[in-house]
């Protein structure tokens, strides 16, 4: 387990990138070792998602189904059942359940690696933003994920309303697809809400000025839309809604943020210059 997280290629002790320059030779190996060692992490967690979690996350968004969707088909006596439609489809189900579980479990370590490969090529004043904001990138996803967590009855809810509007119907729904909903909108909310990371990121490396994201603001509002719809796994305007609005939040707070520090940047510079 040390060797997993051991440096693939030691480096210059020093933090200056310019007194160690790797060929592009050392880049592909250490590169290879990085993705390599991510797919053993994606494997064991997998492996653990499928002993260890699964029963446990599989009782939980029963649960939370159960509550949200089938009380409203029972008070209009709308007939429903779980199915299985081919004898194979539990087996794959369990295989693309926990490997989205094991992704999630492991997705702190992935960043890890990550950073690993890149820190090298940073110079220190680069390095400072990234290792600050790398625990707030996990509580980010954690709080993505936890805020679908609470969306998704919700948003379960919404669509079970339009079946009451067709009575004498049945609902025969497949096994494991609104657990599976439930997971993919945890995951695409936690992805989703690491865009405020990003830009602040860029900003105080200085890739991007705070300026431009506050000239641009109404294009940076149509891409978060349109990433909203791409993430999310229902495609309805509701839950792209309720995606948009925190990421559209989220991406204020970061380019005031970058703004702050780029004018603190300056000031040093202005001082240390006089």
């Amino acid at each position: 387990m040390a060797a997993l997280f051991k440096n693939p290629n030691p480096r210059n002790s020093s933090d200056d990138p310019e007194e160690f320059r790797a060929t592009l030779v050392e880049h592909l190996e250490e590169l290879r070792t990085r993705i390599i060692r991510s797919l053993w992490l994606l494997v064991g967690g997998w492996v653990a998602a499928w002993y260890l979690i699964q029963p446990w996350a599989s009782a939980q968004i029963d649960g939370m189904v159960a509550r949200s969707v089938w009380p409203i088909l029972d008070q209009k006596h709308i007939h429903h059942e779980i199915v299985w439609h081919t004898a194979t489809e539990a087996f794959m189900f369990k295989l693309k359940f926990t490997f989205t579980l094991g992704f999630i479990v492991v997705f702190p370590f992935l960043l890890l690696q990550a950073w690993g490969f890149v820190s090298p090529a940073l110079k220190p004043n680069e390095k400072r933003p990234f290792k600050v904001l790398a625990p707030f990138s996990v509580v980010l996803f954690f709080t993505g994920a936890g805020f679908a967590w609470w969306l998704t009855p919700n948003a379960l809810t919404w669509f079970t309303s339009y079946i009451i509007d067709f009575p004498g119907t049945a609902l025969f729904q497949e096994a494991g697809s609104l657990t599976m909903f439930a997971l993919k909108m945890m995951l695409a909310f936690g992805l989703s809400f690491q865009l405020t990371l990003v830009v602040y990121a860029l900003g105080a490396i200085g890739v991007l000025q705070a300026s431009t994201l506050l000239k641009y603001w109404r294009h940076s509002t149509v891409i978060i839309f349109i990433l909203s719809a791409v993430l999310t796994p229902s495609n309805d305007w509701f839950t792209m809604l309720m995606m948009a609005l925190p990421m559209c939040v989220l991406f204020s707070i970061s380019v005031y943020a970058v703004k702050f520090t780029q004018r603190r940047k300056k000031k040093r510079e202005a001082d240390s210059g006089a």
